[in-house]
């Protein structure tokens, strides 16, 4: 991606070198690497088994633009939903507050609880807040074989569909649905249908950011594409126990994922994202 020169948005919080915070269960190194892959995008509310109580005092780190490559390409990532999801909400009347992207190294506080890095990129409805441990990207890159900017930018841009969900009232009817579910896989079906929904959020940003600054390079859509395929439920089920349980899906499948970004990114139009139907 041609990204150097764009937008910053500087509602970066950068908690990087401030310490892991104390983890149930013995802390970071206690956790199983492959959960990695399973809770990746996932959303903490649901890890129960992972979780503390929300601190009653949580970290706090600098504000604004970081000027390391990586830091400062999330940055310019955030600062262009920014203004993508901005002008969408104002075409259907309603104003876009947008989320924060907090930085840390293994844990973290969140009011969601405790925030680890064996679960991968999430967003915490409770404070608004997208965490994520840039080591991730290594692991997206050599453990699940998804390299490059492009990918990187997928992983941000789906977490801020989800801010978008709770914004819109979606995440709430979601809930809903799945407390009134009468099982556990039916629940899934609507955690499935949510996570598709950021996907497919994501194409749109991609579509939408493109027009505007025609920053996407050769291969950056493949590269997309890639990501969305590694952390499909079937694939790293398949990865991690060598077989498929599609009951326990959460996520959707490789395809699902791939198929739904394409829909955001084909049609620019939010209203192509209907996953539930």
């Amino acid at each position: 991606m041609r990204w150097q020169g764009g937008r910053r948005s500087g509602n970066v919080e950068d908690r990087r070198g401030m310490g892991p915070v104390a983890v149930a269960g013995g802390g970071i190194g206690a956790l199983v690497l492959a959960l990695i892959g399973y809770f990746v995008f996932g959303d903490p509310n649901a890890l129960s088994g992972l979780e503390q109580a929300a601190p009653t005092e949580q970290q706090e780190g600098v504000v604004g633009s970081p000027q390391d490559e990586q830091a400062a390409f999330m940055d310019t990532i955030l600062g262009s939903t920014e203004d993508v999801w901005s002008a969408e909400f104002a075409r259907i009347g309603k104003h876009y507050d947008p989320t924060r992207l907090v930085l840390y190294e293994e844990g973290t506080t969140t009011a969601c609880g405790v925030g680890q890095s064996a679960m991968g990129p999430f967003y915490c409805p409770r404070d608004r807040k997208v965490y994520l441990d840039l080591a991730f990207f290594r692991e997206l890159d050599q453990r699940f074989g998804a390299p490059g900017d492009f990918a990187q930018a997928y992983v941000l841009a789906h977490e801020v569909g989800h801010h978008v969900q709770n914004q819109l009232g979606i995440s709430d009817e979601v809930a809903r649905a799945q407390r009134a579910a009468g099982s556990e896989a039916q629940a899934n079906q609507y955690s499935v249908a949510l996570e598709l929904q950021a996907d497919c959020y994501a194409g749109i940003w991609a579509a939408r950011s493109q027009q505007a600054h025609n920053w996407l390079e050769s291969g950056d859509v493949e590269e997309g594409l890639a990501a969305a395929s590694a952390v499909g439920d079937d694939t790293l089920q398949k990865r991690s126990r060598g077989y498929v349980v599609p009951d326990s899906f959460t996520h959707g499948t490789s395809d699902e994922r791939m198929r739904w970004f394409m829909t955001g990114f084909k049609s620019g139009d939010p209203n192509a994202c209907d996953t539930f139907r």
